[in-house]
């Protein structure tokens, strides 16, 4: 019997359906290598020797970002480009500060997953659903709330109070990415042909050209 069961346990360790995978990281950490010239989907390791304390370290996410513009809104990031011991960790994170009115515009994180919880003030935030449904999800919060905006989806936070806000978030990448909606559609370079964006906004082609010629800015650094 026991030979029986050794040969049973065998065949499923051999058979092409059983899956595997690591169970996390194979390694104490994975230091972006920067200077390196093999690229690979994130950063080459440096030797583990040459790693020290400065490779996990940022400084400043005390100090307000700039809201000194159109948005009235500052992304300051802290991601592997930032911290390059992030690098494999699938982490990252950032501050948001707000001035009065101010908006962070709708936008998708493609590769990660958001967690923002409000330090300061208040703000208005939301996301929408995929097709068809196209729910908005929305949500006032206030200094202590945490709010949650799923992986990939359109969201967006305002301040709708008369004081500054400032909020934190965590994402789940260490290279989140950002696409902000209205850049992307009315900003790209080189511009969508007017006629598709006129097609698909079902409006002027007027509209189109207004809409192409402003500046759009990006809030984040």
């Amino acid at each position: 019997m026991a030979s029986a069961m050794l040969i049973i346990v065998l065949l499923a360790i051999a058979s092409p359906l059983v899956l595997a995978s690591d169970p996390g990281s194979l390694q104490d950490f994975c230091v972006a290598d920067k200077a390196s010239p093999v690229l690979v989907n994130g950063f080459v390791c440096k030797n583990p020797m040459d790693v020290n304390a400065e490779d996990f370290f940022f400084s400043g996410l005390n100090k307000p970002g700039n809201t000194n513009n159109r948005l009235g809104s500052n992304v300051t990031a802290v991601d592997v480009k930032k911290i390059a011991g992030l690098n494999t960790l699938g982490i990252s994170l950032a501050r948001i500060d707000f001035a009065p009115y101010g908006l962070n515009p709708p936008h998708t994180h493609p590769r990660a997953t958001e967690v923002l919880t409000v330090i300061e003030g208040s703000l208005l935030v939301g996301f929408v659903t995929s097709n068809p449904q196209n729910r908005l999800i929305s949500k006032v919060l206030n200094a202590g709330d945490v709010f949650v905006f799923p992986e990939g989806l359109i969201h967006f936070q305002f301040n709708r109070g008369h004081k500054n806000a400032v909020a934190l978030a965590g994402l789940s990448s260490q290279n989140p990415g950002v696409i902000t909606v209205a850049n992307a559609v009315f900003g790209s370079n080189p511009k969508i042909d007017e006629s598709i964006l006129a097609k698909a906004f079902q409006v002027d082609k007027k509209v189109i050209d207004y809409l192409q010629s402003q500046f759009w800015m990006d809030n984040n650094n």
